[in-house]
């Protein structure tokens, strides 16, 4: 059985995940939390490798995470056009991502995630390589920026699985419809 592939993400109501200079910090706001939302805990239980581009992990290492790297548990594959020496379970690597992907998938193991950003994003969405789309949506319009889904010539028909909200975010939960 293939493993799943998992885009959890967030993005603006608009659909951006980023401001136009790549900026993330609107991601963190100071809405009230009250309630108990451990929808990425259940989530990143059942990870046990991610894929990200070189700019969201700089990202993640420098203002998201600065202290500590919050992936050193699992396998991190980092897309770079500048490979890098393989640190712990961190791997820069150079290449398809798709290639990657169905490599992956074809191994034991748990939930790929695709953390971000659009540049990994938008080829496995045209290969029709994800399996689960959770989106996030913060309450806020930025009006420009990083779209979370980039024009294509495609179309995939998706079956809702869940929604919900919590402390002000929206829960978009999504599963590509199996082939018959």
């Amino acid at each position: 059985m293939k493993r799943k592939v998992s885009l959890f993400i967030a993005m603006s109501l608009d659909g951006y995940i980023a401001k136009a200079d790549g900026s993330v910090a609107w991601l963190e706001t100071d809405r009230p939390q009250t309630e108990v939302d451990d929808s990425y805990e259940k989530f990143y239980a059942q990870v046990d490798t991610v894929l990200l581009g070189r700019k969201t992990y700089e990202q993640v290492i420098t203002e998201l995470s600065p202290e500590v790297y919050p992936y050193e548990d699992v396998e991190s594959y980092i897309f770079t056009s500048a490979p890098e020496k393989t640190v712990g379970r961190r791997h820069f690597v150079k290449g398809d991502v798709v290639a990657l992907v169905e490599k992956l998938q074809a191994q034991a193991g748990g939930v790929i995630w695709i953390v971000g950003g659009s540049s990994i994003v938008a080829p496995l969405i045209e290969a029709n390589l994800i399996d689960e789309y959770i989106i996030a949506v913060i309450p806020r319009i930025l009006g420009s920026g990083v779209p979370l889904f980039q024009p294509g010539k495609w179309e995939i028909l998706l079956t809702q699985t869940n929604s919900y909200a919590k402390n002000g975010l929206t829960y978009l939960c999504y599963e590509k419809q199996r082939e018959k």
